[in-house]
């Protein structure tokens, strides 16, 4: 196994490892504060996340990706990337202080003035991780992230659950964010090794980011759009309705992220500089697409859908009934959640292939196509049901826009996708319907019922994909078994 490989297999293993337990504690964490809190305390942090996630982007503005895909960074380009993100922060925080009124008067929740200030500390603490955990990324330290990642959650966790227990509701929420971000911090220092020369007396401190502001400008609006599509539910359902309403979406949203972005993790965390690093062999990029393609659908389709089949009893044996309404959106943003990890793998082919702005337009259109399609089923009288059947249409059918590129790129064909995405979704679609099916059969006890439904549904389909002969399952135990953590 060459080195290469060898990395980006520990790297997957590692990325699994630290996206799975992640999502198992964040499901752990989520549980006990859901019961300990109501959804409008839920809902009033969630209006804010749109701000926050469009400061950090504006702190970052593109040129950690930049530098990854530079191949011969150097110590004078990360300095100069760690204090523009210390400069922007600082300012992106006192302007967002000085509107944090505004803020509360577009919801009409006063009491956003003092929470927005005091949320909004989380992103200027974590601009002081970006450098070092970029540095973390680049080469591929997947185990060191997921210590970083893990300790930190657990250590934030304990903390809101503790404020949430004593009464201090929201504010409970906004602290842990505080207390992860700060132990990010610590840490990322800590395991990257790296130091930050004083920019005092140096008249070109900013000299190394010329030559990435093409590049870096293009990724910063990428990311603007990208956090406002992934938030925009939380800013439309705050603004048009309220925050009862914004806290039941957060719920069900919340326990579609954590399914989706465990398998994102894993695949984030060695798609890009894997790509980068083998250059432009082409045949050798497309036999690695491909085979990193077979792996997302074969762990994202079962996965996702699985959690749409247990959404109704996963709610109520976890944050009780008070959230069932949360059920029903939680098993159509699960759909779309099944794609997500398709769409990741295939964007990080493009950004590794330097073609930043085919990424930007991407998606930016794709954000004003949601942006328009949710106001208008919005002002034709539709539900918030309605509102998402309709964002995750456009996110299956935004996956074909993504291929049309990397196809253009690097010579993969339409017909070669299909061959790696259809049959997992096949495959996935009918272990649900007849797990489905057999468990109408089944005496309705919420734990029991799930229970026998995931096992039912795991048999049913490693079962179809081992009787087909599908090579995943031999690549998936070579990654395990060659991983060598």
């Amino acid at each position: 196994m060459s080195e290469l490989k060898d990395k980006t297999a520990k790297g997957l293993v590692w990325g699994g490892i630290n996206t799975g337990a992640t999502q198992v504690l964040n499901a752990i964490f989520g549980i006990v504060l859901a019961r300990l809190l109501s959804p409008d305390d839920y809902g009033l942090i969630a209006m804010l996340l749109v701000f926050s996630t469009v400061a950090t982007a504006l702190q970052d503005s593109g040129f950690v990706i930049a530098l990854t895909n530079k191949r011969d960074a150097t110590h004078e380009d990360y300095n100069a990337v760690f204090w523009f993100n210390i400069l922007v922060s600082i300012i992106a925080y006192v302007f967002l202080f000085s509107v944090s009124p505004w803020i509360a008067v577009f919801y009409n929740e006063p009491i956003l003035t003092s929470l927005s200030r005091y949320f909004f500390l989380g992103f200027f603490i974590a601009s002081f991780s970006i450098v070092p955990r970029a540095i973390l990324f680049r080469q591929l330290k997947q185990r060191e992230l997921a210590i970083m990642g893990l300790t930190s959650l657990v250590i934030s966790g304990t903390v809101g659950i503790t404020l949430a227990a004593n009464g201090f509701a929201f504010w409970g929420i906004a602290t842990q964010s505080l207390v992860f971000n700060f132990c990010i911090t610590i840490l990322s220092w800590y395991f990257s090794k790296w130091k930050p020369k004083s920019p005092i007396h140096s008249s070109s401190l900013f000299t190394p980011l010329k030559p990435l502001l093409g590049f870096s400008s293009k990724m910063l609006f990428t990311y603007i759009f990208n956090n406002i599509n992934n938030n925009i539910f939380s800013l439309l359902l705050g603004r048009l309705y309220n925050k009862t309403e914004a806290g039941i979406y957060s719920q069900a949203q919340k326990w579609n992220v954590m399914g989706s972005n465990t398998i994102t993790g894993m695949v984030q965390g060695v798609a890009q500089p894997t790509f980068v690093q083998m250059g432009d062999d082409m045949e050798r990029l497309r036999r690695a697409f491909s085979k990193m393609l077979r792996f997302t659908c074969f762990i994202s389709f079962p996965a996702m859908m699985g959690l749409a089949l247990i959404a109704r009893e996963f709610i109520i044996i976890t944050v009780t009934e008070k959230w069932l309404p949360s059920a029903s959106l939680m098993q159509l943003l699960c759909i779309a959640g099944a794609f997500l990890p398709l769409a990741t793998l295939y964007y990080n082919m493009i950004i590794s292939r330097g073609k930043s702005d085919i990424y930007m337009w991407n998606v930016i259109i794709q954000g004003c196509v949601i942006l328009g399609s949710l106001l208008t089923v919005h002002y034709l009288g539709g539900s918030i049901t309605d509102m998402v059947i309709a964002y995750v249409i456009i996110v299956i059918l935004w996956t074909f826009i993504w291929h049309f590129f990397v196809n253009r790129e690097i010579g993969f064909s339409w017909y070669q996708a299909l061959k790696d995405i259809l049959p997992f979704f096949i495959v996935a679609a009918f272990t649900m319907a007849v797990t489905h099916h057999i468990s109408l059969l089944i005496t309705d006890i919420p734990l029991y019922l799930m229970l026998v439904k995931i096992f039912l549904a795991a048999i049913i389909y490693l079962g179809i994909i081992y009787l087909s002969g599908a090579k995943i399952l031999r690549q998936s135990w070579e990654y395990i078994r060659h991983k060598q953590v």
